[in-house]
């Protein structure tokens, strides 16, 4: 009798382990059976001895269970309960096991190597750019023309019209925008040209009078600034809008720049641009609303254009170096994807043809 109740303990056998590159929020259960087993009751505690209760059933035919209502840094124990034709069957205890949070992810590291080797890139290239060497970036139409619109709003007499997007501060088009700006602000203040910024946020304002302070002061002319010229309007989407295109028919700017996030209103602002007559700049992230600034506007910046305009319009070391170690690091990264899909094809149609011989 008691051989026989000792293979009956013996009939599965359990591991259980901390579930790796995980936060600490799960742990791994493996079994195996000698025996026929029709359904697995799962059992856990915080004793080694005692209290132990059920927490899932598994199938027949599975081997693995993962238990995710557990916490990091309890130690737990585990048992299995099988049940069989006309028998029940224990597993041994196994445990403990605390689930602790790992530092690293060893499932990602495809992407930390990746990571590391664009770093190494845009250093290189930074350290380039430094030592005076001239990288080459490809001329953007939109922005080249932005010296020539001011150039044209100048002869007119006629004012420039910045608008930033709807977006606040913490937006990375509004931040590209203020970028831009404040290169904008370096031209017209050269030129004695007015320039006006209308806003939709209050802290957006803020950093648009300090941009084109700074700009101001940076070329000698700190009394062409005009607070006044640089507002906050509303918050309201389609107010701002329609305040914006007041300004337009009012001051009849020659030239409006639309730089930043836009959604809805871009369009609305585009129509008022064209019927006024002025050359239109704009550029934006927002995939749905480049066809409507693409054919209304005369330049339009695309994409990621945005983000490396103040790069493109600088031509600080720094920046140029950081916009063309991410262009060589975007390569780096479509010749990896490019390799690693024709190596899983190739493999594919090897263990396809193996298979195939091997019948």
């Amino acid at each position: 009798m008691f051989l026989i109740l000792l293979i009956l303990v013996q009939g599965i056998s359990l591991d259980v382990y901390d579930t790796p590159n995980d936060d600490g929020s799960s742990i791994t259960l493996s079994w195996s059976s000698d025996t026929l087993i029709s359904s697995y009751q799962i059992l856990r505690s915080i004793f080694p001895e005692h209290d132990f209760k059920e927490i899932a059933r598994v199938e027949s035919g599975k081997t693995t269970y993962v238990d995710t209502a557990v916490k990091a840094g309890t130690k737990y124990y585990y048992r299995i309960k099988g049940a069989g034709l006309d028998t029940v069957f224990f597993s041994n205890t196994a445990g403990p096991v605390r689930p602790i949070a790992q530092i690293f992810n060893l499932g990602r590291l495809n992407i930390a190597v990746c990571m590391i080797i664009l770093f190494a890139v845009i250093l290189f290239y930074i350290s380039r750019a430094r030592k005076g060497e001239k990288l080459y970036i490809r001329k953007i139409p939109a922005l080249t023309a932005v010296e020539e619109a001011i150039g044209r709003a100048t002869e007119m007499g006629k004012p420039v019209l910045f608008v930033p997007g709807i977006m606040d501060i913490d937006n990375p088009q509004t931040i590209a925008a203020m970028s831009i700006l404040a290169r904008v602000a370096e031209k017209t203040a050269e030129y004695g040209t007015p320039l006006y910024v209308p806003t939709s946020k209050a802290m957006a304002m803020s950093m648009a009078q300090q941009v084109v302070k700074e700009s101001a002061t940076k070329v000698g002319r700190p009394d062409w600034f005009n607070a006044d010229n640089i507002r906050y309007l509303t918050d309201d989407q389609f107010g701002y809008v329609s305040a914006v295109d007041g300004m337009m028919v009012r001051e009849k700017p020659a030239t409006n720049l639309y730089l930043g996030c836009f959604y809805a209103e871009s369009l609305i602002l585009a129509e008022t641009g064209h019927y006024t007559g002025a050359i239109q700049i704009a550029g934006t992230a927002m995939p749905d609303q480049l066809p409507f600034f693409v054919a209304a506007c005369d330049y339009t910046l695309l994409g990621e254009e945005l983000y490396a305009a103040s790069a493109y319009l600088s031509q600080e070391p720094i920046q140029i170096g950081s916009l063309k170690g991410q262009d060589f690091g975007k390569l780096i990264f479509i010749l990896v994807i490019v390799i690693g899909v024709i190596t899983r094809l190739l493999g594919n149609q090897y263990f396809y043809n193996l298979f195939k011989t091997t019948r």
